[in-house]
């Protein structure tokens, strides 16, 4: 049951969250009730204590980034050249770990 009060009121937060209303315990439980959902009564007011001051919308929309909260401007421009040269260093990096695994695969493994 846990989950799906949970899974309610993330719904919940989010549709104020569009709406550009304020995420409050009252708002959310009257979107669950209107959506006919029943939680125990300290679920609405949890989430709306831990969203107090927090920006859902960019919070949503940093998750992909990888960057994190980071500040708006020049900052995720840099981040992404330094992640490109990063990829073709793992890359490299792999290419130099294959003849280590066909030495297990001849049966020369460190527990054989």
């Amino acid at each position: 049951m846990s989950t799906t009060a949970e899974l309610a009121c993330v719904y919940s937060s989010l549709i104020l969250a569009d709406d550009d209303v304020a995420v409050t315990g009252e708002k959310i439980q009257t979107i669950l009730k209107a959506a006919k959902v029943d939680v125990e009564p300290y679920w609405p007011g949890l989430f709306a204590k831990a969203l107090e001051g927090v920006n859902i919308k960019e919070l949503i929309t940093n998750i992909g980034s990888g960057v994190g909260a980071a500040p708006a401007g020049g900052a995720p421009a840099a981040a992404a050249p330094s992640a490109a040269a990063a990829a073709p260093a793992k890359e490299e990096k792999k290419k130099e770990e294959e003849p280590e695994e066909s030495d297990d695969d001849m049966g020369l493994g460190l527990f054989d």
